[in-house]
């Protein structure tokens, strides 16, 4: 499906059960929403399960030269009102953790529940600002082999030849990508605020995973950011990196589905 933002074309699926309870897959940066599949399978018999293609990522276009995790959020929060979806809850992978943080500031109402995977509400550090300035050059001069040896880096060792399949296929998608649309994703990023107070404030459960291997989003971080939140749940990984949700699918999907039964309560 597509929904106009701006002059741009943002692509979403809608999966799953009819009327049921509503929850959003965001993924993470050179992503899309074919990164959950398999994954939104195991979703769907309870719930609505809606992808998007966050801008410039997978068929969706780009919005601006930089893609800011509020513009996101709006984005997101476009595609939900088409829907007519009142209240649902958020799952963001890394980027898209950092989107669901700024949505459920814009908009709390509509948050029953969040989940972060392997994501951090704490914004970058100066010199985590000049890494990623370093990283922009690095794009602009060979997209392409940024994303060949970012990719596989996302994933513990052990489960790489595995997941070798996956990982081919997870490079060649966000190969496609332009590198104008990888760096404006990196420029939000890189811009994004402090949004521990989001955690602080939220009236909803929040489900946290952290994988103890994450070279992205330290164990150690994601242990601070689950000690923020009045009604957390985390589940830690001692064999995965960043890809929580293939390096272990069973054990998130499981942790996951008991959040939204908590988030929504029995029948809801």
């Amino acid at each position: 499906m597509v929904q106009e933002y701006g002059q741009a074309e943002i692509h979403y699926t809608v999966e799953g059960r009819r009327g049921g309870r509503t929850v959003v897959l965001l993924h993470g940066l050179v992503g899309s929403s074919e990164i959950w599949d398999g994954f939104a399978d195991g979703l769907g018999a309870d719930s609505r399960v809606i992808r998007v293609d966050l801008p410039g990522h997978g068929k969706s276009g780009m919005v601006s030269q930089t893609h800011g995790m509020d513009l996101m959020a709006d984005l997101v929060k476009a595609v939900l009102d088409r829907e007519g979806v009142a209240e649902c809850v958020m799952v963001g992978h890394s980027m898209g953790g950092y989107v669901t943080l700024a949505f459920a500031e814009r908009h709390p109402a509509m948050i029953r529940g969040f989940a972060l995977f392997h994501s951090s509400a704490f914004a970058d550090t100066a010199e985590r600002r000049a890494r990623r300035a370093r990283t922009i050059e690095d794009i602009e001069r060979d997209h392409r082999a940024y994303v060949a040896d970012f990719i596989p880096g996302l994933f513990a060792p052990a489960h790489r030849e595995r997941l070798g399949d996956e990982i081919e296929r997870l490079v060649r998608c966000a190969q496609a990508m332009g590198a104008e649309a990888i760096v404006a994703a990196q420029r939000g990023i890189m811009e994004r605020p402090d949004r521990r107070e989001v955690l602080a404030q939220a009236a909803c459960p929040v489900l946290l995973v952290a994988g103890k291997l994450d070279g992205r989003v330290s164990f150690e971080t994601m242990l601070e950011v689950a000690a923020i939140p009045r009604d957390a749940t985390a589940l830690l990984l001692h064999d995965v990196a960043h890809m929580g949700f293939l390096e272990a699918r069973d054990k998130v999907l499981h942790a996951l589905r008991c959040h939204i039964e908590r988030a929504f309560g029995p029948g809801g």
